[in-house]
């Protein structure tokens, strides 16, 4: 009997996990625009979010069935942004505040392999140098690591662009 309510705990918790693992991955996709894969993905989604509701509402009276439920719920969200981070979808654009105005960094920069368009900008002590950099994610530690080895001071900020139009790096990105 104990190794029955076990084997019910550790079912329930791993289809929770994979639940919602799904459900995050989903969720990215269908804000990467993704549609078709999102959508492939939620098929399965819920067919493993009514196994496991239904194996815990079959079972109410026994609690370690809603606590593993709830337990793999929260495992799942972990599982799932640990996927995604791994996948590393889509691109980002980093902006670049420093002082190093003669130091040639957007030159560095490109040298890398990343594309940098660069601006003189003013700021509250000064001149300063803008670059805006788009990468791919898989790519945004390294570039990190290269702005932080040639300017320790840089001032860096990322965000998600939604739409890419023009440029001669757009010609390279894969939709």
């Amino acid at each position: 009997m104990i190794e029955k309510s076990i084997m019910m705990i550790l079912i329930i918790l791993l289809i929770n996990i994979v639940y919602v693992s799904f459900f995050t991955i989903r969720m990215i996709l269908t804000l990467k625009n993704q549609r078709y894969l999102a959508a492939l993905i939620s098929v399965f989604e819920v067919i493993i979010y009514v196994i496991g509701l239904g194996l815990v509402l079959d079972n109410l009276d026994q609690i370690q069935n809603l606590i593993a439920y709830a337990l793999g719920y929260g495992l799942g969200v972990l599982v799932g942004m640990k996927i995604e981070e791994k996948l590393a979808l889509g691109y980002i654009t980093v902006n670049v505040i420093t002082t190093e105005v003669a130091a040639g960094l957007p030159n560095e920069i490109r040298s890398r392999g990343y594309g940098v368009t660069d601006w003189m900008a003013s700021g509250r002590e000064g001149q300063r140098l803008m670059m805006e950099i788009l990468t791919s994610r898989k790519s945004e530690a390294r570039l990190y690591e290269t702005i932080q080895t040639l300017d320790p001071k840089a001032f860096i900020i990322s965000h998600e662009p939604k739409t890419f139009h023009g440029g001669f790096w757009v010609k390279s990105i894969r939709r």
